[in-house]
């Protein structure tokens, strides 16, 4: 699709909205319906999956936080450790998780529609936490494990990788935690399951300073999975989100970039502000995101 053919479908669809006589939620759902339908999901094109981090809801359950994703036209989920499930359940999203609070789980994602494929970010204290830490992850069908590992731990996680064919992925947090820059996750993965890689946070890399797009770069071939923002600043350790396509990411480029690495992994939305009515946030990010990328593979 062109972009300026999708400029003026959301123009019509736009006028369509406000012709709405009533203005009620059921007209809204109808417009932005028929908008989605056009344009379709272009991630899928790609083989990207949009998801959210359920961190971005962490103000409510894990139960609630996947009909805030659900509303906002995504079919992934990352889960994090410690959120309270819900629906009846006051468990902790962890490895400790009952049988019953993972049927329960099993259920919500099933009628969502929702795909549960990361989980994280976690970390173990000892070899015996990190294996309960795999063995839940695939229980639960998780295919990624985000995680931040001691040094003395990356060979356990290395064998763990094999043992329970799950991938793990090293997050950048902001300077100075570990490992804020790429050279530091390269060096953790060398010599090490080919299973293991990088959770990109580009976010992160704005407020450490860095160039999300050169960070890219240094670590192709290496990158499984990505929290996204977009920031009001760079190089600000304060800086806080904003929609997708507004701040100071190079969004275009970051999308190239991944495009031109054939990246397959999840993108998940991590929108930590506005906490509690964010939803509207990522509905927003999302919709300026399909368009973007929409508009690039075209």
């Amino acid at each position: 699709m062109k972009l300026n053919t999708l400029s003026s479908l959301i123009l019509v669809a736009g006028i369509a909205l406000l012709s709405c006589s009533s203005g009620t939620t059921s007209s809204t759902a109808q417009v932005e319906d028929t908008l989605q339908d056009t344009l379709g999901y272009p991630e899928e094109h790609v083989n990207w999956k949009l998801g959210a981090q359920a961190y971005t809801f962490r103000l409510f359950t894990f139960a609630e936080a996947l009909d805030k994703i659900d509303s906002a036209d995504l079919r992934f989920v990352e889960a994090f450790p410690g959120q309270i499930v819900g629906a009846g359940n006051e468990e902790k999203f962890t490895y400790t998780l009952s049988e019953e609070g993972r049927d329960l789980v099993r259920k919500l994602l099933a009628d969502h529609n929702i795909t549960l494929h990361a989980f994280g970010v976690v970390n173990g204290k000892d070899a015996e936490e990190w294996e309960q830490i795999f063995a839940f992850a695939q229980d639960m069908g998780v295919k990624v494990i985000n995680c931040e590992p001691k040094e003395e731990h990356l060979d356990i996680v290395s064998t763990l990788c094999e043992k329970y064919d799950i991938r793990a992925a090293i997050h950048n947090h902001p300077e100075p935690s570990t490992y804020w820059k790429p050279e530091v996750v390269l060096a953790a993965l060398e010599g090490r399951s080919p299973k293991m890689g990088a959770a990109v946070d580009v976010g992160h890399w704005m407020r450490s300073g860095l160039d999300p797009v050169e960070c890219l770069k240094k670590l192709e071939g290496k990158i499984i999975h990505s929290h996204f923002k977009d920031l009001n600043e760079f190089g600000d350790k304060k800086a806080h989100d904003v929609h997708w396509g507004t701040g100071k990411l190079p969004i275009n480029e970051v999308i190239e970039e991944l495009k031109r690495q054939n990246f397959d992994g999840m993108l998940s939305a991590e929108y930590e502000y506005n906490w509690e009515n964010n939803q509207i946030d990522v509905a927003q990010s999302v919709r300026n995101f399909r368009e973007l990328l929409a508009a690039s593979t075209n």
